[in-house]
């Protein structure tokens, strides 16, 4: 049986400097990662983490977490069957592809699931064989099905040359402080317009959503700041949490330390055949404690060179002194 690698490790804040810029990069350029870096879709040892996550947000509320908006044929017959095929290109070993000329058939070894669909990418039937537990609630499609095998949350922005671009479909599962239904169906330029500092690349947006569909795939990455390592932030606790401080995740003790880097890998696959783009979100967390002394000093820069505006956004200023005095410190 194949041992999954440990975890890919980035470090977008190593130049000490903040900014807000599309920091788009070729798919397979080198941050260390070797052949994972050329990869759209990530597995390591946490998988099982990233899977038990997925499967208990969608035990919550499915609709909360997963949103379709327009996701319409043949887009999702381009989308489907090109993720179906990603997966089994890209791990061979986790991924069995039977293709035939009446359904394709998936085997998800790690879940232990066959995923069967038709030659259009709908999902005819999820089997566990009896060695995985039944998906309560079952999967809703194919896209969700899918979904649920990797350790990526995902979004479908959809460009028609007669129609303004909108996003049709979200499988957010690991949400940083946004909630897929306030999202759903909305153009690139409403879905971002929150984002602290965002005016520049807004100027630039309609010729880079078309660089998106029509070039690539691209890699880009996105980081903050965490005082939990809990992937799911959604901005609605479940029922049963109290919606306080405990939940955001956002509470610095600079006496009982705990802070981490929450970054996002994201990358960007134009099917500019059905004038779409995917996009894939990967976090991981950085545990700050066990940076390096020059990694902590550019983590404290780029902390530093934030605006305002960021800080707030970020949900750092609250404790922003706090954790730069801490950074600066000798550990």
């Amino acid at each position: 049986m194949t041992t999954n690698p440990a975890p890919a490790r980035y470090f977008p804040f190593r130049s000490g400097q903040y900014k807000v810029a599309a920091g788009l990069y070729a798919l397979g350029q080198d941050f260390g990662n070797g052949q994972r870096d050329k990869q759209i879709f990530q597995i390591d040892h946490d998988w099982p983490d990233y899977r038990e996550a997925k499967l208990a947000a969608r035990a919550e509320s499915l609709a909360k977490y997963v949103c379709h908006d327009g996701f319409e044929a043949p887009l999702k017959r381009e989308v489907n069957l090109w993720f179906i095929r990603q997966l089994a290109k890209e791990h061979p070993a986790q991924f069995t592809l039977h293709d035939d000329a009446r359904q394709l058939v998936l085997r998800c070894n790690l879940s232990h699931e066959t995923l069967r669909f038709s030659v259009d990418g709908e999902l005819i039937a999820a089997e566990t064989g009896g060695l995985g537990a039944a998906i309560e609630p079952a999967y809703a499609d194919a896209w969700d099905a899918l979904a649920c095998q990797i350790q990526e949350d995902l979004a479908v922005v959809h460009a028609p040359s007669d129609a303004e671009e909108k996003l049709v479909a979200l499988h957010l599962c690991f949400p940083n402080h946004w909630a897929a239904q306030d999202k759903i169906g909305k153009p690139f330029l409403n879905i971002h317009r929150p984002v602290a500092d965002f005016e520049q690349i807004a100027r630039t947006a309609p010729a880079l959503l078309k660089n998106m569909i029509t070039r690539g795939p691209f890699v880009r990455f996105a980081w903050g700041l965490a005082t939990d390592s809990r992937l799911n932030h959604h901005p609605r606790p479940p029922p049963d949490f109290p919606a306080d401080a405990a939940w955001h995740g956002r509470r610095f003790d600079p006496d009982q330390p705990q802070l981490y880097v929450r970054v996002e890998r994201q990358t960007l696959t134009g099917l500019p055949q059905v004038d779409a783009c995917v996009f894939t979100i990967r976090t991981y967390f950085l545990d700050v404690a066990t940076l390096d002394s020059n990694d902590r000093l550019a983590l404290r820069d780029a902390i530093v060179s934030m605006s305002d505006a960021v800080l707030r956004y970020k949900g750092i200023a609250s404790y922003q002194d706090a954790v730069t005095a801490w950074l600066g410190m000798r550990h």
